[in-house]
């Protein structure tokens, strides 16, 4: 809600949004498609969850935006590999300065946009500018710290932040770090002009989105002429495409019970990897019963996670225990913390006086929400809770809702933006979450050197579970299941982008 969905919001995901929330980001790949010669008109189909509510994810949050367009139609200056190390995109290099706060960077000179208009520096000093007064979404808040972006010359870049920042440059692979055409900003919710390898064709809504090859493009050009996203709110009717043809590749897989019928098939192949999707059990912190901790804590402790995960997600997935992935450099096991123990939960609800209470489980229509939403439901009231579910649409629905308006007690979405504590657990965004000390270990981590940014995300990720600001359920995994014969495809989403340009035939 990866916003921080992730809500890729999460892709997971949401995209983890927020894949949305379910978003299926790309990183690690299978035997890729690099070097690959573009194959002709050849076309492929990719079977998703989360539709995005618009093209324009400088206003409008959810992972299944960027899951979409960035990488492939969006370009940034820097971007992540395969193991999450950052590397060159349209800025071919870059130099820092010693006292941290200027970034100087070389532009490759061959990329232009869709529109026809050369990418020069000028571009990037626009796109920069434009985060800070025209986005509206809180993941804006990242480029808070530039104080002045200006084109030393059409191909050369210098960007002066108010203070040393560790995580400016990490923030530059993510959406906020998309580079625009000034000229091709008037209609961003319907037509995306980027510098990327495929072009957006056209939009059937509630039903697919088409891309196509960018035989233009200034990099290696796709394999795939086109390429369509088709987005299902069914698991079954997901999973019956691929089987009947309708697509060759199951982009985020929502059934892993129903994952034998293609495991024992030797027409597909399925990739099971690791994804940066928390799903979280989301507590509304501005809500009067949430104030108390041991509300809190009552309800992490009510939850078997173990036979959640068997429940709900066939038990694939890893516990994780807070919000930090096993791919940030500063994940720990963490779930200890609130062990399983129904009787200490009924316990504490008894005492914060929570015990009876009916708390509003708003849930979006995914489903994985739908599944977990009722294991839920029904650990918490065998502690003595009672919960009135509701299914709200999504995305229009569920982020206007709860994700704008705050309207819910409890909701559950898979965060799937990378390294996004600290934007899903602040007093602005839905979790209206408000701590000092968290924000203090954040403050730190940003300013310090390399050992402090661990040490304090450490800490940070630990000060969130103790106090139960919200209750991780697990961390979706990375399961795509296609046709034998595709390449390319992702075998760990820890971006917010399922890049296309990957896939082969």
């Amino acid at each position: 809600m990866k916003s921080s969905f992730r809500i890729r919001a999460v892709a997971f995901v949401a995209t983890a949004a927020v894949l949305a929330l379910t978003a299926c980001s790309a990183g690690s790949s299978t035997s890729g498609s690099s070097g690959s010669s573009p194959g002709g008109d050849q076309k492929l189909s990719i079977g998703l969850v989360a539709e995005p509510a618009s093209l324009d994810f400088t206003t409008t949050d959810g992972a299944a935006i960027p899951q979409l367009l960035l990488g492939n139609v969006y370009e940034t200056l820097v971007k992540q590999d395969d193991s999450g190390k950052i590397v060159p995109s349209l800025a071919k290099s870059w130099t820092v300065s010693a006292d941290r706060k200027t970034y100087t960077f070389d532009l490759v000179d061959t990329a232009k946009f869709t529109n026809g208009k050369p990418f020069t520096a000028n571009d990037a000093v626009f796109s920069i500018n434009r985060v800070k007064t025209a986005w509206t979404i809180s993941l804006k808040a990242a480029m808070d710290v530039v104080s002045q972006a200006k084109a030393l010359s059409p191909t050369q870049l210098q960007v002066t932040l108010a203070k040393p920042s560790n995580d400016w440059l990490f923030r530059m692979t993510t959406r906020i770090g998309a580079m625009f055409s000034e000229s091709g900003v008037s209609a961003l919710a319907t037509d995306p002009v980027g510098t990327g390898p495929f072009k957006f064709s056209k939009w059937n809504r509630g039903d697919s989105i088409v891309m196509v090859r960018n035989d233009d493009y200034w990099g290696t050009k796709p394999f795939f002429q086109q390429i369509t996203l088709k987005y299902f709110k069914d698991a079954t009717a997901l999973n019956n495409a691929l089987l009947t043809s309708t697509i060759n590749v199951i982009g985020t897989v929502q059934a892993p019970e129903a994952l034998s019928q293609f495991t024992s098939n030797t027409k597909y192949q399925v990739i099971e990897g690791t994804t940066n999707g928390e799903v979280l059990l989301s507590f509304n912190n501005s809500r009067p019963v949430f104030k108390d901790i041991r509300t809190r804590q009552a309800i992490r402790m009510a939850i078997d996670h173990k036979a959640l995960l068997d429940t709900c997600f066939a038990g694939r997935g890893k516990l994780i225990g807070s919000m930090v992935p096993p791919t940030d450099p500063w994940y720990e096991d963490l779930t200890g913390i609130a062990p399983y123990d129904l009787a200490k939960a009924k316990s504490l609800l008894q005492a914060s006086g929570a015990a009876g209470k009916t708390l509003r489980l708003r849930l979006p229509t995914l489903p994985y929400a739908t599944s977990c939403g009722q294991v839920v439901k029904s650990m918490l009231e065998q502690a003595g809770l009672k919960v009135q579910i509701d299914q709200l649409e999504f995305p229009a629905a569920w982020l206007t809702t709860v994700f704008k308006n705050a309207d819910y007690d409890m909701s559950i979405i898979a965060h799937v933006e990378p390294r996004d504590l600290g934007a899903v657990f602040n007093a602005k965004y839905y979790t209206r979450y408000d701590d000092p000390t968290l924000q203090g270990y954040l403050a730190a981590a940003d300013a310090g050197d390399e050992a402090a940014q661990v040490d304090n995300m450490k800490k940070a990720a630990r000060r969130l579970s103790e106090q139960a600001a919200g209750d991780w359920l697990f961390l979706l995994p990375n399961l795509v299941v296609a046709d034998k014969n595709i390449k390319g495809l992702p075998q760990n989403a820890i971006t917010e982008s399922f890049d296309l340009s990957k896939l082969a035939r």
